[in-house]
């Protein structure tokens, strides 16, 4: 064991005399271990939605978009959707139509958007019809006697009080001319089967029938609102979305899954910040006992030092010799804290320890997910912060004049 570093650790073992600094070296530790343990808990609840919501939000929805810039919907879209399914970094596409309906049933009503869509390549672009927990993906090819197949979220379906089996009235907006006025259209769709997105705004508001039965509900034959694609890159998007509508010719537009959830992921970026930056203020105030504690460290000790000095230590030892102390306190407070943190992280996502209300958060719990990357920057900034702590005091340490202090002993 180097001397410094065997000093170093006899002065974190203090005397009774010196109860005070043992005292406020235990404080520090435990400020730096509660500004580590903060900070990892903090970062992993950002982590936490921000990967809940890219799963589901990217698992739902395509990665780019085709419309077109008229709003007129996109004619012959078959051939269209082939030829644009074979550019680089593409791997599915798929028409599909979107609309705003009211579905009913019995003295219940609700607004909601159906979705039309092929079932077989709908689920290479989003994964919602794949989290069926009632019913199957079958369902939404069956022909019925007097009605169209219609798939519901979770939520939708309480709310309207139906089940797999249960028949609803759709009313379009798009209604029909007559001589007095215009009469909304409406068909009868059967459920044949409930999703569970884990995501309330999908639960709610969505519902699924297959592109034929859209068509005719909306007059619009052999057309579609949208071509969408799943890429093999996500971060990607921009570039791809750019080749997309250049192959598509004029009259189209591209909108990606960054610019559709922009505002979410600025926010959650920002969020992350803040918490940095506020919940750093605590690693601030440990560095301050830090700084105490090595000031008060070197006025006790001054006549060991002036001892070992005079003995041959040379003025970088003395220096290491309290810098390293110093730097024990926050080595042990980091491990403290990042195990503390860690640990906590854990258990909040394993045990769902904080419950939120889905209706106001798309949440059913406070998402945890600590990554290893923000504990090593996490222990390097306070193993730092530490280390700067200590400067001050291992300076004026070394820079004691030893014949001055052991003058009258």
């Amino acid at each position: 064991m180097k001397f410094e570093f065997f000093v170093a650790m006899r002065y974190l073992q203090a005397k009774r005399r010196q109860a005070a600094i043992s005292v406020i070296t235990a404080i520090s530790v435990v400020g730096v271990m509660a500004g580590v343990c903060a900070l990892v808990v903090a970062l992993a609840i950002n982590n936490g939605f921000r990967r809940e919501l890219e799963q589901k939000l990217l698992g739902a929805s395509a990665d780019i978009t085709l419309v077109r810039a008229a709003n007129d919907g996109i004619k012959n879209y078959e051939p269209l959707t082939e030829r644009l399914a074979k550019l680089p970094h593409v791997t599915a596409a798929a028409p599909a139509i979107y609309e705003q309906v009211l579905i009913s049933s019995h003295s219940r009503a609700q607004g909601v958007v159906i979705k039309g869509v092929d079932p077989q390549r709908e689920v290479h672009v989003g994964d919602l019809l794949l989290r069926l927990r009632e019913g199957s993906l079958q369902g939404l090819s069956a022909t019925f006697p007097s009605a169209d197949p219609l798939v519901v979220g979770k939520d939708l379906a309480k709310s309207l009080g139906v089940f797999v089996g249960d028949t609803v009235l759709v009313t379009s907006p798009q209604g029909y001319l007559t001589p007095l006025e215009i009469v909304p259209k409406f068909r009868h769709f059967r459920i044949v089967g409930v999703f569970d997105s884990g995501f309330y705004d999908f639960d709610a508001t969505w519902a699924f029938t297959n592109l034929g039965a859209a068509q005719r509900l909306f007059d619009l034959a052999n057309i579609a609102s949208v071509i969408q694609f799943k890429i093999d890159d996500i971060y990607q998007a921009e570039s791809v979305a750019g080749a997309i509508r250049q192959a598509a010719g004029a009259g189209f537009e591209t909108s990606t899954w960054m610019e559709q959830n922009r505002s979410l992921f600025s926010a959650l970026r920002l969020e992350r910040l803040v918490t940095i930056l506020t919940i750093g203020l605590i690693e601030v105030v440990a560095a301050l006992n830090i700084f105490i504690t090595r000031t008060m460290m070197v006025m006790e000790k001054n006549r060991d030092i002036a001892v070992l000095m005079s003995m041959g230590a040379r003025q970088r030892q003395v220096w290491a010799i309290f810098t390293l102390h110093g730097l024990l306190i926050g080595t042990v407070g980091t491990a403290l804290g990042l195990g503390l943190g860690y640990g906590l992280a854990w258990l909040g996502d394993h045990f769902k320890l904080i419950p939120l209300d889905a209706q106001i958060y798309a949440l059913p719990s406070v998402p945890f997910h600590a990554q290893p990357f923000d504990g090593l920057w996490i222990a390097l900034a306070a193993l730092a912060i530490s280390f700067l702590a200590t400067l001050y005091p291992s300076l004026a340490a070394a820079r004691l004049n030893p014949t001055e202090i052991l003058r009258y002993e």
